[in-house]
């Protein structure tokens, strides 16, 4: 519960956020600190265009392409909500909010409020301050002000968590501005991670996912190279914790330790995005990544060696300055050996402010989207045929909420396996409406179809395998549908279980191969 006594009500909110899950994150803190001053989510609906929202909150990315033109097109189309609503203020924060200060005033007058990376707490003061002062305000800080978990939260899941081990990253890969914009890395304590998993279990979470920019680089500020490990291990303690996942660790960084304390903690789940990037030895060299391809197969190997259902993903960039086909064949070689289970696949594309940004030798569109086509192609193969091999097999899924397009079509409910993968599956035709799974719940079910991106479990329609086991974490979703106080919020400060609210996405999901 929170400390403090509720405010009086102040107006209502969106927070639109851009970019990674590090931002996502963000913003559940941003909701969080708006709640505890007073505001209340705007209703389902309502246009901030036509002045329907009294607070409109970006949280921006620099990485992805175009950033820039895609927010000032966002923000010109809301200039009419303020001619509608004199009161409506925006504010602008996150990396682009970092990387361009009070050019976003200049190039949007119409915008109250620019915050950066290291200061996202500040937001509900400069709400009121603009509000006060009747002008724009900015305040970007060079450093952390206070470690974002600290912060009040209104979290998106009531069954799944986002935790923040570190801030910040310490490499210089030339592809990234992600450094210049969140800092060097901080991280946080240990017991303070651990307290924050505990919280949100006590909440009604039973999967949790550590998030930093290289977390597995956790602990060397502090002077323990082996402290990610332990820490995976001491999650492994933590009961009614039953998954526990994590992103993204750097390959260069990546040590055995952490290979056993995910196959010795049985709520560590056989999952693991490990970033590629390129498989020619030449880019990754020009792109600053300290691994060679050899030792990322060699990573690869000794976790499949020692967890053999482990899922694998990946990222990878196509024409990187430089890049020749025969360093794409090399990245097509490394890919058809890893055998992802799925990627993640961009087009290099120039960054402001980055290294590789003046590099010479900058690639043809043409020739990075035909390169682009052909990865696609063999990770799409590459994916079904791995998804081919569950073709009979059972597996346990944590049902989600809204990660089927068509399930009120096929009458499906969809989920996440302990390997990630998505799983659409069916019900039998005979189950009681009081007896079927909730967001939340685990279904135990058969996986009878593999397709490409997915895999389809109706078992249950011919009597086959099927099983519910109700949750903590479906009790706290219906509690917060029936808008029931299911204890407090997954972190500090408000309470309620609330499923998915006014966190929105404010860009199209990435191309999964």
């Amino acid at each position: 519960m929170s400390l403090t006594a509720p405010a009086p009500t102040r107006g209502t909110y969106q927070v639109r956020t851009f970019g990674c899950q590090m931002n996502v994150h963000d913003s559940e803190r941003l909701t969080g600190m708006l709640e505890e001053a007073g505001y209340t989510a705007a209703p389902d609906g309502a246009d901030a265009r036509r002045g329907e929202v009294d607070v409109v909150v970006f949280n921006t990315c620099a990485v992805r392409e175009n950033a820039d033109n895609k927010l000032y097109g966002t923000l010109g189309g809301l200039r009419p909500g303020k001619d509608a609503n004199p009161g409506m203020q925006i504010a602008v924060g996150g990396c682009l909010a970092q990387k361009d200060r009070a050019a976003i005033v200049d190039r949007a007058p119409w915008v109250d409020v620019v915050f950066g990376t290291h200061n996202i707490g500040s937001l509900p003061v400069l709400l009121d301050r603009a509000r006060h002062n009747a002008e724009a305000q900015v305040e970007i800080l060079e450093s952390l002000e206070v470690f974002p978990s600290t912060l009040p939260t209104r979290r998106e899941s009531s069954y799944a968590a986002w935790v923040s081990i570190s801030v910040g990253c310490n490499n210089t890969c030339t592809f990234c501005i992600v450094p210049s914009l969140r800092g060097k890395e901080k991280d946080r304590r240990p017991g303070d991670i651990l307290a924050e998993v505990r919280d949100v279990v006590d909440a009604g979470a039973i999967e949790v996912t550590l998030l930093g920019q290289n977390v597995n680089s956790y602990g060397v500020e502090f002077g323990d190279r082996g402290a990610f490990a332990k820490l995976l291990r001491a999650c492994g303690d933590v009961d009614g914790l039953e998954r526990v996942r994590f992103t993204s660790p750097h390959p260069a960084m990546f040590t055995d330790d952490v290979i056993d304390a995910m196959a010795e903690t049985p709520n560590v789940m056989p999952q693991l995005h490990m970033p590629l990037q390129s498989g020619s030895d030449d880019v990754l060299r020009r792109m600053k990544r300290s691994y060679r391809s050899k030792k990322f197969l060699g990573i690869l190997d000794r976790v499949r060696d020692r967890i053999p259902e482990a899922a694998i993903t990946t990222d990878i960039i196509v024409g990187f300055p430089g890049e020749t086909e025969d360093d794409f064949q090399r990245t097509l070689e490394v890919v058809e050996a890893s055998r992802f289970s799925s990627a993640f696949t961009f087009q290099y594309s120039i960054r402001p402010g980055t290294p590789a940004a003046t590099m010479e030798d900058q690639i043809p569109k043409e020739v990075v989207q035909e390169r682009f086509e052909r990865l696609v192609a063999l990770q799409d193969r590459i994916t079904h045929e791995e998804n081919r091999k569950l073709e009979g097999t059972q597996v346990e899924i944590l049902v989600a909420e809204g990660e089927g397009d068509r399930d009120r079509e096929t009458h499906r409910l969809s989920g996440r396996a302990r390997d990630h993968r998505l799983v659409h599956f069916a019900l039998p035709a005979d189950l009681p409406e009081k007896d079927r799974p909730r967001p939340g719940d685990l279904v135990t079910t058969t996986v009878t179809r593999a397709a490409p991106h997915y895999l389809l479990a109706d078992s249950a329609l011919d009597g086959g395998a099927f099983s519910v086991r109700r949750t903590r974490s479906g009790d706290a979703w219906k509690a917060g549908v029936q808008g029931l106080d299911a204890g407090s919020s997954c972190g500090t400060g408000h309470g309620g279980g609330a499923p998915a609210g006014p966190v929105t996405l404010g860009l199209p999901s990435l191309r999964r191969a």
